[in-house]
């Protein structure tokens, strides 16, 4: 394919800049305000469990100003008498309430912590009420510079949505902010002005017409949830319901478009929805949330994988804003974000990362399923090609993987470059049947709980019967990609892998012209290339399928 050798003579081109980009590196410091917010180790915050929040916010959108409260339940790990929460340093705490009395409590950054009159035992379960207000972030470019996004849509309604991912939900709400404790369950509560409408996260369980011209919408989430997922979405917004016969029997779809968007979210949804659907639930296993149900939410911003309620703002089209991400056409079509971020309620919603550092557990795994959604309705090669195609985004300038205790991500390579190291996984272990029991595996293994690295990587070695950890701590913890060096010596056709990872030894199909592919299992020293008549004019590395660079001495 033209475009193939193309892609590979840029490859050889990263693989030389990128060597030069490290020498001006500069080691990231972080601060004691990092600490506070990434932690997940901190006797403050593992001495108790969240068990559920009730979150019960008006949002007053002519000030941008929001009040309420939030109640914390939770089961204590451990016997203590101060926790942390948080909530960002620009919002006022106006009390913290504890069985009726106001607890003691200071604030350092966005951290704030509470002092209890008497111990809390181990395996109690209790509650206690934070009280607070003010004029939270507002997005400058949501969801990736997020906060509160405030718009109006084409009749002038006003149109006010959140979105918090990295940022953390304590940027408008006082929560455990971590992805490492899900609440089991939770109840949003938004009192928005009267005439507009709240869309959050679960099910609607009630309207209430309040006596300041405000219309409280409760809504109930009976999953867990994590907490930059639960949401708020104002608007003059319609109602359309749909079903879809799944695995798990009837699940419930519900679209809220803008009023006048309804016939556009009719005919885009339904062409979209249900084959996704169909595809992950194949390749993923059953939706995660049947007992939420399955919500899209069309927002200013182009979209966010907000468990049981996916924010969608793709204006109805194709492709990602009408482009191919792949520059293959296996991109346009279908609708990027229909897929793309509903691919994150088995990757990211079901199995949540501890630790925002390994937020490729999220996005490199949902990167990969567009290219699965493709292979079920146009076939294998198709997908494949689509997957290849999306090297064109890779950038090579840092690891995927982030730097732990600190709420730092890594690299957005952990999209195409993740998406890519999970189709060479599944080339490796060449069983196509088995690579979708592992995909499914992880999801019912890891059903509604958070992970570690090492959990992922463990579960996928075990069941492949593959040692992958040095491909993945390669690709995920290295910025570079392995080059496999090919040279003749002592009359000899030799090979090996030029790589960071002490031991790397990824098996990689190879094959001499008009012949077919064999794997090799190279290791870091030179080794003879055993396939009969290999020579350096005649050696063809499968390219296609592997991303990394070739030297042919």
């Amino acid at each position: 394919m033209k475009q193939t050798g193309l892609l590979f003579s840029i490859l050889l081109v990263l693989i030389v800049t990128t060597a030069k980009a490290q020498l001006g590196a500069k080691k990231e410091t972080f601060t004691r305000a990092d600490t506070l917010r990434g932690s997940i180790t901190s006797p403050l915050r593992t001495c108790y469990d969240i068990n559920y929040y009730h979150l019960d916010v008006k949002f007053d959108i002519d000030n941008k100003f929001i009040s309420g409260n939030v109640l914390f339940k939770f089961t204590a790990e451990t016997d203590f008498t101060k926790l942390q929460f948080d909530l960002f340093s620009n919002l006022k705490l106006e009390k913290v309430v504890y069985k009726g009395k106001e607890l003691p409590y200071t604030r350092e950054f966005n951290a704030v912590f509470v002092t209890f009159p008497q111990t809390i035992s181990k395996g109690s379960k209790d509650q206690f009420t934070v009280y607070y207000s003010g004029n939270p972030v507002v997005a400058k470019r949501a969801p990736w510079d997020g906060g509160i996004e405030y718009n109006v849509d084409s009749l002038g309604h006003k149109w006010v949505s959140t979105a918090c991912q990295g940022m953390g939900a304590s940027v408008w709400w006082p929560t455990k902010d971590q992805q490492a404790d899900e609440a089991d369950s939770a109840l949003i509560s938004i009192s928005v002005p009267k005439g507009l409408k709240d869309v959050s996260n679960g099910r609607l369980r009630k309207v209430t017409q309040l006596k300041d011209g405000y219309t409280r919408f409760d809504w109930f989430v009976s999953q867990p949830i994590n907490n930059y997922n639960i949401e708020a979405n104002i608007g003059d917004y319609a109602h359309i319901t749909d079903t879809y016969m799944g695995e798990k029997g009837k699940l419930t779809l519900d679209y809220w478009p803008l009023s006048y968007n309804v016939a556009k979210a009719k005919k885009q949804f339904g062409a979209n929805v249900k084959p996704m659907l169909k595809a992950f639930e194949h390749w993923f296993g059953p939706y995660p949330f049947y007992e939420d149900g399955y919500k899209l939410i069309e927002t200013h911003h182009l979209g966010m994988e907000h468990q049981s309620g996916v924010a969608y703002g793709n204006h109805y089209g194709n492709g990602y804003l009408a482009r191919d991400l792949s520059g293959t056409g296996h991109g346009l079509k279908w609708d990027f974000i229909v897929v793309h971020e509903s691919g994150h309620e088995w990757f990211g919603n079901n199995i949540t990362s501890k630790d925002l550092a390994d937020m490729w557990i999220h996005e490199s795994f949902t990167n990969y399923s567009e290219s699965l959604f493709i292979e079920s309705i146009w076939g294998k090669q198709a997908g494949q090609e689509y997957v290849h195609g999306t090297r064109l985004g890779i950038q090579n300038d840092e690891p995927i993987v982030g730097t732990y205790g600190v709420n730092k991500e890594g690299s957005g390579d952990m999209y195409p470059k993740g998406g890519n190291l999970l189709n060479m996984i599944r080339t490796i272990i060449n069983d196509d049947e088995k690579w979708r029991e592992i995909l499914r595996g992880l999801n019912k293994t890891f059903y509604h709980q958070t992970v570690t690295y090492e959990q992922i990587v463990n579960y996928i070695n075990q069941q492949s019967g593959k040692n992958l950890t040095p491909v993945f701590d390669q690709y995920l913890k290295c910025k570079n990609i392995p080059t496999l060096e090919f040279m003749t010596l002592g009359g000899k056709f030799m090979c090996r892998w030029i790589a960071d990872v002490q031991g790397f030894n990824m098996p990689v199909k190879v094959k001499i012209k008009g012949g077919e592919y064999k794997y090799l299992t190279p290791k870091t020293r030179f080794a003879p290339v055993n396939i009969e008549g290999a020579t350096k004019d005649n050696i063809e590395v499968d390219t296609f399928n592997y991303y990394i660079g070739v030297l042919i001495d």
